[in-house]
C-alpha cells in the first residue's frame, strides 16, 4: 500500500486548513510516532468503546462559520500527544443525529471528531464537501485546537454527505483520508482524488444504487491510489446512520492506517478480507 511518508506528514503537521489553503501554524507537540493506544485485536477494533475517555463539546449554528454546527467527541487524555481529526456529514434531509454514533465510537480510538449539521437540509454534495473543510477548519480555531495533529485530517459523510467526502478530498488533496458511506452523487468520476479511500456502498441501496455510485466512484478513482470498495450484504441506504459494527471496524482500520499512520491496523485490511454473511465485495489496492 503507498502512504505519505513521515517527513512529507511533518511537513503538513506545520499547516493548517483555513478556508481551503495551507496557512503555517506551530506544532502543537513534536512527535515522529502517531500511534495512540494498545495494540490493536479484533475485538478492540469492534468494540463500541475503545481504550480514550471521551469528551464532547457543542458547536452551536451561531458559532459555526462555514456549516451548521456541530458535535465535538474528543479524547481526554492528550499524555499520549495530539490527534487527527475525522469531519463527518450527514445525508439529504438529516441531521447531525444521523451519524452520531461515529462520534464517540472513533473519538474513544484516538480521534477528534466532529458531526455536523449542514446549512441547508437539501444542500448538494459539492456544498457538503465545503462545509466538512469548514468544520476541520473551525476545530483548529478551537481551545481543543491544541489536541488535533493539523497534518493528520480525514472527512467522512453518508449519501449526499458522502458524496461531499469525495468533493472534500478533490478540493484538498491534503486530506489523510476519506470515507464515503452509502455515497451519491451526481458527478460519478474523481480522477483528481489522491486522498487515500474507502467506499462502502450497501448491496440494496435503492437510493444510491451501488453499480451507478459506490462503484463507479471506486472505479474512477486513480488505480495507482489507496483505495478499497467494500459491499454491505443485505444491505439498505440508510445502514451508515445505525451503529455498525462491519462500518466501525474498517473505517476505525482506514483512519488508523492512514491519518495516524499506524502499521499496526493493516493487518484488518491486508490481505483483503474475504467476503462472508456481511460483506458481499471487497475490492482494493492493497498488495
Amino acid at each position: 500500500m503507498q502512504s505519505f511518508s513521515r517527513a512529507v506528514r511533518a511537513a503538513l503537521a506545520a499547516t493548517t486548513l483555513v478556508a481551503g489553503t495551507l496557512v503555517a501554524v506551530p506544532s502543537a507537540v513534536a512527535d515522529d510516532s502517531y500511534q495512540r493506544g494498545p495494540d490493536p485485536t479484533v475485538e478492540s477494533i469492534e468494540t463500541a468503546r475503545g481504550a480514550f475517555e471521551i469528551g464532547t463539546a457543542v458547536v452551536t449554528r451561531a458559532a459555526a462559520e462555514g456549516f451548521g454546527g456541530g458535535t465535538v467527541y474528543y479524547p481526554v487524555d492528550t499524555s499520549e500527544g495530539t490527534f487527527g481529526a475525522v469531519a463527518v456529514s450527514p445525508g439529504y434531509r438529516s441531521s447531525q443525529a444521523a451519524v452520531a454514533w461515529l462520534g464517540p465510537r472513533l473519538a474513544s480510538q484516538g480521534f477528534v471528531v466532529i458531526t455536523i449539521d449542514t446549512l441547508r437540509l437539501s444542500d448538494s454534495p459539492d456544498r457538503r464537501g465545503d462545509q466538512l473543510l469548514a468544520a476541520l477548519d473551525h476545530l483548529q480555531r478551537t481551545e481543543l485546537a491544541d489536541r488535533i495533529d493539523p497534518g493528520r485530517l480525514a472527512v467522512m459523510g453518508h449519501s449526499m454527505g458522502g458524496g461531499g467526502s469525495l468533493e472534500a478530498a478533490k478540493d484538498y488533496p491534503a486530506l489523510q483520508a476519506a470515507i464515503p458511506l452509502a455515497p451519491w452523487n451526481t458527478d460519478k468520476s474523481f480522477p483528481e482524488v489522491t486522498t487515500p479511500t474507502l467506499i462502502i456502498g450497501a448491496e440494496d441501496d435503492n437510493i444510491a444504487p451501488v453499480r451507478s455510485h459506490s462503484e463507479r466512484f471506486y472505479e474512477s478513482l486513480p488505480a495507482d491510489g489507496d483505495k478499497a470498495y467494500l459491499e454491505l450484504r443485505d444491505a439498505s441506504h440508510s445502514v451508515p446512520t445505525t451503529d455498525s459494527t462491519t462500518i466501525a471496524r474498517y473505517s476505525l482500520s482506514w483512519l488508523k492506517r492512514y491519518v495516524d499512520d499506524d502499521e499496526r491496523y493493516t493487518q484488518f485490511l491486508c490481505p483483503p478480507p474475504v467476503p462472508d454473511q456481511l460483506i458481499g465485495e471487497y475490492r482494493s489496492t492493497c498488495g
